[in-house]
């Protein structure tokens, strides 16, 4: 039986794509979306994939009529979609601005205020936001993806206020250094560095993550919105 549907932004690799395989696994069905053409698992039930543009507005309200013929209209959002081109601030060209904030913050916004009617008109909702540490704490080079993800943050606490009446819940998951291909490029001697600031002594797996937003998109995290959850290890701690 099918416990709802998911929207997975930025699914085909990563955290996103972890999300998506546990949600579809577990009996959901899953739309995942990124930029380019992709596939997951062959046996993998439950899963469509669409290629799609978070920051076009036109692609998105196409997604959306797609989704609504064939009754796939989400109850669960997580937006996923990111990107990150690191440099430091004196040396940041504009196009590593804009194409930051326009992928991780305003892709989230363009997705939410498309997909939330339906939740608000339903009265029933989730919308999970997949955050960072760097935009809890900051990080060298990375003065446009923490402000993006600082961002998000606030997006999260102000739209939880706003639609918390209407039984829609709205939270970040903040992930620390997590193993995937954002942190590949780190050698082993960085690697090093970075395990040193970690109290639990190492990387993060996917799983950690997909595990917590699993836990906030069901009947069991019902009462809690406009949290941002860290998953770091204790990278973070206030």
């Amino acid at each position: 039986m099918i416990k709802g549907n998911v929207f997975v932004s930025g699914a085909s690799r990563g955290i996103g794509k972890n999300i998506a395989i546990h949600f579809a696994k577990n009996n959901y069905k899953v739309v995942g979306t990124s930029r380019n053409e992709f596939k997951l698992d062959d046996d993998l039930e439950n899963f469509i994939p669409i290629k799609l543009d978070v920051t076009s507005r036109d692609d998105i309200k196409n997604c959306f009529n797609k989704l609504k013929s064939l009754d796939l209209l989400p109850n669960i959002l997580i937006n996923n979609a990111g990107i990150t081109s690191d440099q430091i601030f004196l040396r940041m060209k504009d196009d590593d601005w804009d194409n930051v904030i326009e992928t991780n913050l305003t892709g989230t916004y363009n997705l939410s205020k498309v997909f939330i009617k339906n939740m608000v008109k339903n009265r029933n909702g989730r919308i999970i936001n997949i955050s960072s540490v760097s935009g809890l704490m900051g990080n060298p080079g990375q003065v446009n993806y923490a402000s993006s993800k600082s961002g998000l943050n606030g997006f999260t606490k102000s739209l939880a206020k706003e639609v918390g009446s209407r039984n829609i819940t709205v939270n970040s998951v903040a992930p620390g250094f997590i193993d995937t291909d954002m942190t590949s490029f780190l050698d082993s001697q960085a690697r090093l560095d970075v395990i040193k600031n970690i109290p639990l002594g190492r990387f993060g797996h996917v799983d950690d993550i997909s595990k917590v937003v699993m836990f906030l998109a069901s009947d069991n995290a019902s009462y809690i919105t406009g949290q941002i959850i860290s998953v770091d290890g204790g990278l973070l701690m206030y």
